[in-house]
């Protein structure tokens, strides 16, 4: 279709362009970060997924998928995926290029019918990754028709936006985010620099070049007005020189949205340089139709998910909904860790920032691993459902890998905390786990295990622990009994007998590490524990006493002074056990130590 835009003669498909097939993606990927190996990129279909692949855990592929096939090099290990590929009705396979296109390989893919690309080396597989699901994903959401468009272009499609704009200007052109992050591209950028070529490839402004804009003011002029800027050839940094380039802010109002960027030989015509601030405009329309697209994406599938997760009389259609009824399910929970020195004096508006950027990065690392799994943020967490593969048993470290996986990858940029419930085997198991979850990370919430990952199995006393200081505090509850006394004793004499008590119980009756843990002399350790048994009045040989105390002194605030320090007195004053210690009966006691 050939249609009049701005005063220019634009060849464009409109809303008939495909979205999401294989062409589609060598169309506006190639050539800088793709490169078709071999196949057919025609073949009919839309693109489902953009996966991974893992060879120690392969994901099961939903139809028509494109395969990440990261590392994977030798020619017989190429061969061998197309034939799984095969079987379950991938698209494409993409490589980093050069790819080994062996007779053999060739044979596979022809067998499988499966397409093979080459991904440029520099390009980051997580940068593809991203842009491909944007360009997938575009103009695609919860709420709006997908033949809606925008000035004869697909609502939302950037990409098309870009092709469009760069057929106006006869540039190569890329379309930003306020960060300098590139959003889409259109053809031709063969012909721009190599730093354009850089910035494609790393998704990204490179530093040293944002700095040079930034001295020359480049910035400051592009985002204080709607004016097109022209930025004059400077040096790259390797002993080259740019080409000249022409930017412009797209703007919503007064808000900044983004910049369009075009490398030309020299300034703009008139009629050129009108066609671009035209262009701005439309872009802003659909730079904000993205934005709204993906803000109903992550509204309904929040709301799926927490309907799904409460259980009740819609859980069973919200999971229909997300692709996930009829099989068990791993329930992934993730929260920010706000206790560090980073949120100390930070406003709510930096913590909700952190929370969805570390909600997005969450949602991504499941989206790799499983194509049909769904997360997103209820309140403070954002839970991750994630269809089972492989036995049961081993769902828990499975689970645990996953999490570690993404901890590994967010580093300490966004501090998670995050936890693993048992497996859903059923609907109402989903709300059970949903429970857990929570428990889970209330309990790493309070810091005492120094660790990221909670699995419910392992910390499910803990939790329970958690749980009974809810009830006392609800009640009320005051140490009582000998626990009262032992406190009342500390508070007027500061004899530090809950110190005592405490560190014997927690380690196990053995006096030696006891004492060491709270640096006394064994001997006065050993009389101290003598009168915790006289003025508690209890019997330490007792289990069901020793457990009622170890149980007060978890649950309620048992807080006293701190011995005075002092004279250690003599083994024979402090030599004899506590009254009603039986001998033997105590951990360590057959290693003389107690």
């Amino acid at each position: 279709m050939v249609e009049r835009v701005y005063g220019e003669t634009v060849q464009h498909t409109g809303t008939t362009r495909p979205r999401a097939n294989l062409g589609r993606v060598v169309d506006d990927l190639g050539a800088t970060l793709l490169e078709l190996a071999y196949g057919d990129p025609d073949r009919p279909g839309e693109i489902s997924a953009v996966v991974f692949h893992d060879p120690l855990d392969q994901p099961v592929l939903p139809f028509h998928a494109l395969v990440l096939g990261v590392g994977v090099e030798s020619p017989g290990h190429v061969a061998a995926l197309l034939r799984r590929l095969g079987e379950q009705n991938a698209a494409a396979l993409v490589l980093r290029a050069p790819v080994p296109l062996t007779d053999e390989v060739r044979a596979a893919a022809d067998e499988a019918a499966v397409a093979v690309l080459g991904l440029r080396r520099g390009a980051p597989w997580g940068h593809l990754s991203e842009m491909l699901r944007s360009l997938l994903n575009q103009g695609v959401d919860a709420g709006l028709a997908e033949e809606e468009s925008l000035g004869g272009l697909p609502a939302g499609d950037l990409f098309a936006a870009a092709n469009a704009i760069a057929a106006l200007l006869d540039a190569p052109v890329t379309i930003e985010d306020r960060n300098s992050r590139v959003l889409a591209f259109s053809g031709r950028q063969d012909e721009a620099d190599p730093g354009r070529v850089e910035t494609i490839l790393g998704r990204q402004v490179p530093e040293r070049y944002a700095r040079v804009l930034h001295e020359r003011g480049v910035f400051r002029d592009l985002f204080r007005s709607d004016q097109p800027v022209y930025i004059e050839p400077f040096s790259d940094g390797t002993g080259g020189t740019t080409l000249p380039r022409v930017a412009i802010s797209v703007r919503a109002g007064d808000e900044v949205l983004g910049s369009i960027w075009a490398v030309v030989p020299g300034r703009l015509s008139d009629e050129r340089d009108e066609a671009l601030r035209e262009s701005a405009k439309l872009v802003a329309l659909h730079m904000l139709r993205v934005r709204a697209g993906a803000d109903v994406q992550r509204r309904l599938r929040a709301d799926l998910l927490s309907t799904a997760l409460e259980g009740g009389v819609g859980a069973g259609e919200a999971l229909e909904r997300l692709g996930l009824s009829g099989q068990p399910l791993l329930v992934l929970g993730v929260a920010l860790d706000e206790r560090g020195p980073r949120y100390d004096n930070a406003d709510s508006a930096t913590v909700v920032h952190d929370r969805q950027r570390l909600s997005d990065a969450f949602a991504l690392h499941l989206s790799a691993i499983h194509p049909r799994s769904a997360a997103a943020a209820i309140g403070a967490v954002t839970y991750g459902l994630v269809p089972l593969t492989g036995a049961a048993e081993t769902a828990g470290t499975r689970a645990a890998g996953i999490l570690q996986d993404f901890l590994d990858r967010v580093g300490d940029r966004l501090p998670p905390i995050t936890a693993v419930a048992p497996v859903a085997l059923d609907l109402s198991g989903v709300a059970h786990s949903r429970s857990c979850v929570d428990r889970v990370l209330r309990v790493l919430r309070e810091g005492r295990l120094h660790r990221r990952i909670g699995r419910f199995d392992e910390l499910q006393g803990e939790a329970l622990i958690s749980e009974l200081r809810d009830l006392a505090a609800v009640r009320g509850e005051e140490p009582a009994g000998a626990l009262a006394r032992l406190i009342d004793y500390d508070r007027r004499r500061r004899g530090g007998l809950v110190q005592t008590l405490r560190a014997w119980l927690d380690a196990f009756g053995d006096v030696v590490t006891a004492a060491e843990s709270i640096a006394v002399h064994q001997n006065t350790f050993r009389y101290r524990l003598r009168r915790v048994a006289e003025v508690g009045q209890c019997d330490l040989g007792d289990p069901d006493q020793r457990f009622a105390l170890m149980v007060q002194l978890r649950v309620l605030r048992a807080d006293s002074p701190a011995p005075r320090t002092g004279g250690v007195r003599s083994a024979t004053t402090a030599g004899g056990p506590p009254s009603g210690y039986r001998p033997g009966s105590r951990g360590r006691s057959n290693s003389g130590r107690t």
